[in-house]
């Protein structure tokens, strides 16, 4: 929350390793731009994350005040380019951690309902993990993603945000692939962007698991995260639609860790922790740096 003297407070959190800025922003005051969410995720000069989540009541958003009959807090989620994002589901756990932490919020036997730029999605909490109603992705036909010299066909995944889910061909390891630049997609398809992802089954059985399958993940805005929650439910949901089944429950092992998603004819949940690691105080006003000194116009 913005103090007097320009200190905001946040709190640190991941889900599997996907990492997340906190701020707490209930009246809308927080003027974000593109250039302070970048700052703040900064690695180095920041404080560090995939992704910024603004905390902000439904109704004092003005992209979000729609749905606030069907959801109290409405999750602002910024890429760490400062970038929007429609969805994010390993964030929209943390969110509703953060919620229950500073008693915001509490889960009622229904879930708690949170609304997103794709709508409003709601979460159970079950101890160390938390479960989302995801609803179910929507498949959006065949595309091809391209990285260094590999052409990978993949299936185009809609999941409130879009994705591009390819299988590795045989002999090819997850961690053969070079991650460090994006991968190419057709932008026909994707005019804003994809999330891609890169799959291998794993034969290893899972307990309560029907399929189990490994990736690695390409966020736009973002480049490989350790975790995407809605990538590994659209992964889980390709592999299901590739086993011929409509239902049952996929294990996804991600570097940072394992997500469960299950679907049954209504709808799809992804199943997963949600920590928060910190909290500390930052000033919005000195966040984004100067530009360094060789890069500055003089004069003579």
């Amino acid at each position: 929350m913005l103090r007097h003297d320009g200190r905001v407070r946040f709190t640190k959190g991941h889900g599997t390793g996907n990492d997340f800025v906190i701020l707490s922003d209930p009246d809308g005051r927080l003027e974000l731009t593109p250039d302070l969410v970048a700052a703040l995720c900064d690695r180095r000069r920041g404080i560090g994350g995939d992704g910024l989540l603004r905390v902000v009541r439904t109704a004092h958003h003005p992209e979000a005040a729609a749905l606030a009959s069907a959801a109290d807090w409405f999750m602002d989620y910024w890429n760490s380019d400062g970038s929007l994002a429609e969805m994010c589901g390993n964030g929209v756990r943390v969110f509703v951690r953060y919620l229950h932490a500073e008693g915001l919020a509490e889960a009622g036997a229904a879930g708690l309902p949170v609304a997103t730029r794709s709508g409003v999605v709601r979460a159970v909490p079950r101890g160390e993990e938390i479960s989302v109603d995801m609803g179910r992705p929507r498949s959006r036909g065949r595309a091809t993603a391209t990285l260094g010299a590999l052409e990978l066909p993949g299936a185009a995944v809609d999941c409130g945000n879009p994705h591009l889910v390819c299988a590795l061909p045989t002999g090819l390891e997850l961690s053969a692939l070079d991650l460090s630049v994006p991968p190419g997609y057709p932008a026909e398809v994707f005019p804003n962007g994809v999330n891609v992802e890169f799959v291998t089954a794993d034969p290893e059985p899972v307990d309560g698991a029907d399929l189990h399958v490994r990736m690695r993940v390409h966020e736009r805005g973002s480049g490989e995260t350790l975790s995407c929650g809605s990538g590994a439910l659209a992964v889980a949901w390709t592999a299901l639609t590739d086993a011929g089944r409509s239902t049952g429950t996929v294990a996804v092992d991600l570097p940072g860790g394992r997500l469960t998603a299950t679907c049954d004819e209504r709808t799809c949940w992804l199943t997963g922790p949600a920590v928060l690691v910190a909290h500390g105080e930052t000033d919005l006003g000195t966040a984004v740096p100067r530009a360094p000194l060789a890069a500055r116009a003089v004069s003579a």
